[in-house]
């Protein structure tokens, strides 16, 4: 017998290799347990992100659609911050995160997850409620982004359209992030 969590790895890679859907009964035989305990295990990986569709005929992992991210470095007022998002989302980037580089506590980060304007409509409504302040405040208005998108030209325009709007920011010699850099995944 496995643990739940080596099984629920398991069950991600047989949903990860099939292009159809497999029933909750085939998935329970093929991992000598319960259709009960797929039905848990199912739920146990939605509730940690991972998105699985339920068809009529079972399980289905969405087809990943390769992407690419590239981070940028932005400068903007608290005004500017849905404008900021919107021109992101609008173009085909989704916001994965955004975090500050400060001189005494490095970098700082936060999941934003940002896909839409509705995500973005949530964002603004939980920031300007009072209950909290932008983390680009701490860094004086300059903070970054992680970017995705299905292709390099989505990320260039991105890039070129915050450039255009006066939004993307200079970087300075002792920043760890180079985003003209394609691969900028070195922070």
């Amino acid at each position: 017998m496995t643990s739940g969590q080596a099984r629920r790895n398991e069950l991600l890679q047989i949903l990860g290799k099939s292009k159809n859907p497999i029933s909750g009964a085939a998935l329970a035989k093929q991992l000598h347990v319960s259709r009960q305990v797929i039905v848990q295990d199912i739920a146990l990986l939605r509730a940690n992100g991972v998105d699985i569709f339920s068809a009529s005929r079972g399980y289905l992992l969405p087809q990943e659609r390769q992407t690419i991210s590239r981070i940028l470095k932005v400068f903007h007022s608290d005004a500017q911050t849905e404008d900021e998002m919107t021109l992101i989302v609008d173009l085909g980037g989704k916001i994965q995160d955004v975090f500050i580089y400060h001189k005494v506590y490095g970098v700082v980060r936060a999941d934003m997850n940002i896909r839409s304007r509705k995500d973005i409509q949530s964002f603004m409504e939980s920031i300007f409620s009072g209950k909290s302040s932008l983390l680009k405040n701490v860094t004086a208005g300059y903070h970054y982004h992680t970017i995705f998108a299905e292709d390099e030209e989505t990320l260039d325009l991105i890039q070129s359209q915050l450039n255009k709007c006066g939004m993307l920011a200079k970087l300075q010699d002792y920043e760890p992030v180079n985003f003209w850099n394609k691969n900028a995944d070195n922070l």
